[in-house]
């Protein structure tokens, strides 16, 4: 089993528990955007987006780079490997845990 810092896979989770956040990791998956053109895409305030970046940049789901007057943000690639693992650990778990019920089950009809 793999395993790694607590609080480095929690700020993952807790940056994805957000929609609002969600939505900005979606439009940052394509090209990189700048912040103005993230905030067009939602009904709340620069000030509001820059915050839900901070954390995303804190749990080390995006970057950010001066590009003239404007801050340009990207999805950065394998950010997301550690919550995958994570996930695929869990999930082959369940997935062995329903196996066997699914067995047991078959075995009780016969």
């Amino acid at each position: 089993m793999v395993m790694y810092a607590d609080d480095e896979i929690s700020r993952v989770f807790r940056a994805l528990a957000d929609p609002t956040r969600r939505d900005i990791l979606r439009m940052l998956a394509g090209d990189g955007r700048s912040v103005q053109e993230l905030t067009s895409g939602f009904s709340i305030s620069q000030p509001a987006i820059t915050k839900h970046l901070n954390v995303l940049d804190g749990a080390g789901l995006v970057s950010r780079r001066k590009d003239g007057r404007f801050r340009r943000c990207a999805l950065k690639p394998g950010s997301l490997n550690q919550a995958q693992e994570w996930i695929d650990q869990v999930k082959g778990y369940w997935e062995e845990r329903m196996f066997a019920l699914e067995e047991l089950l078959y075995s009780e009809m016969e």
